[in-house]
């Protein structure tokens, strides 16, 4: 269970359709496991073959939630650009720690 995961949300028209799956998914999952630090869904922008495109990373305790949605897995996303989509605040030090707070 130390794998991230990737899953592409689309332009940004479409992104926001995809976020509120993502999180009607994430909480109740987040809470039956009692918020742990390390469960977090984080997004950015990046360059896509036309246009650009959002992309969520699901860190490894994400890993259900990954599999729900049809994440593929991936390497651990770089901090910079990075914007947290659901998960407590405190996951940034906790999954961020060699990069800085």
């Amino acid at each position: 269970m130390n794998r991230w995961h990737s899953k592409s949300l689309g332009d940004g028209m479409w992104a926001p359709i995809a976020r509120i799956e993502i999180e009607e998914i994430f909480q109740p999952l987040f809470n039956a496991a009692n918020q742990p630090v390390e469960m977090a869904v984080f997004m950015r922008e990046e360059a896509g073959r036309l246009h650009c495109e959002w992309i969520a990373y699901f860190s490894p305790a994400a890993q259900s939630v990954a599999e729900a949605l049809g994440a593929n897995p991936c390497g651990k996303p770089a901090k910079a650009g990075l914007s947290l989509l659901a998960g407590g605040e405190d996951c940034w030090s906790a999954l961020f720690a060699e990069e800085g707070v």
